[in-house]
């Protein structure tokens, strides 16, 4: 027993190390490749932010154009912007090593389900981004040039104008993704079809809630995130009741393969029993043998003393003998008396009486 609990925790540390080593090789193809396709992209840095900043500087008034606070702005600003476009291109093989590492855990209906969504999820996320890059960020500039004093100069900072498309691009990307969130949400049975259908006016008050906190302080950029989030939940709910239509099919299939693993499993167990039969007739064999050997010989029996084992002297073993052979015969006069035997063995027998 200890060697299979020592066997088995040597097999678990093998496994877990097995398992530490794959996400560390895939850590290090996700890290190479990112650098590979950063390094391909440094000499495109300049040109990356003036692709950015376009749809600023075309609102800017004639001759404008961004300016650099810092001193090290100018350097690093795209280099910067280099590295998070080479993040979004590798973004899908990132992708496809962490299901790599977790696809062997899953279930075939998980895998079924995953494959779709995480194709879903880096399509919505882009497209999200297209629609900040083309149509939100745009007018955002459009209307804060507008609306500036007369006496200020609209021209942001490189550095501030790329924290604000990032933030607008995560937040339109991960708004994006709401068709996924509710699809996840009904077939993990957090909530039903009908709740949600129910729930429809706080859903969206909620997205302007949110569009309100993701967005700068005006209403069209509001207008322009809560509208898509309030249809993209429309999405999700209409495919989120196809996906309840098919999930009853789903379970017949999961009950008819449960149904055809019961007997397999029924074997293994039988399988299992009967080795532990056998295993449980060997050791008793083991056992027998063992206690054989033990007693063939009483010159060999052992005495304990002050913990460490010594074989018997003739001397001992004789007086150990002939002290059984008295206590005995003791137990079998106590037998003979009890039994109402008042003659002992060594008696001679009473003549009769003339």
């Amino acid at each position: 027993m200890l060697n299979q609990t020592k066997g088995a925790e040597s097999a678990g540390e093998k496994a877990f190390l097995e398992h530490l080593f794959e996400l560390r090789d895939r850590l290090l193809r996700i890290v190479i490749v990112l650098g590979a396709v950063f390094i391909c992209l440094t000499p495109f840095a300049q040109d990356l932010y003036n692709l950015l900043s376009d749809p600023l500087v075309r609102n800017l008034p004639q001759g404008e154009k961004l300016i650099a606070i810092g001193v090290a702005s100018p350097f690093l600003v795209p280099f910067k912007l280099a590295l998070m476009v080479a993040f979004l291109f590798t973004l899908p093989y990132t992708f496809y090593q962490v299901w790599g590492f977790i696809a062997p855990g899953l279930y075939q209906h998980e895998k079924k389900m995953v494959t779709p969504l995480l194709l879903s999820s880096v399509g919505l996320f882009y497209v999200g981004m297209a629609f900040a890059y083309f149509f939100v960020i745009p007018m955002i500039s459009k209307a804060a040039v507008a609306f500036a004093p007369a006496n200020v100069n609209p021209t942001p900072d490189i550095a501030s104008y790329l924290d604000f498309t990032v933030a607008m691009f995560l937040a339109f990307g991960l708004s994006f993704e709401t068709p996924v969130a509710t699809i996840l949400l009904i077939r993990m049975g957090i909530v039903s079809v009908e709740a949600l259908a129910k729930a429809r006016p706080y859903i969206i008050v909620g997205a302007f809630v949110i569009a309100m906190f993701l967005t700068p302080p005006d209403v069209v950029s509001q207008i322009m995130m809560a509208v898509p989030i309030w249809l993209l939940f429309e999405v999700g709910l209409f495919l989120g009741r196809m996906f309840s239509k098919k999930q009853p099919d789903e379970e017949v299939e999961d009950e008819s393969a449960a149904h055809t693993l019961i007997p397999s499993a029924a074997v293994g167990t039988a399988s299992i029993f009967q080795s532990g039969e056998d295993i449980e007739s060997l050791d008793q064999a083991d056992d027998a043998k063992n206690s054989a050997e033990h007693w063939q010989d009483d010159r060999y029996s052992f005495k304990e003393t002050d913990d460490e084992f010594r074989p018997l002297t003739d001397e001992e073993l004789d007086a150990e003998l002939d002290k059984a052979a008295k206590e005995q015969a003791a137990l079998d006069e106590q037998g003979r008396f009890a039994a109402g035997e008042t003659a002992k063995p060594n008696d001679e027998p009473t003549p009769p009486k003339d």
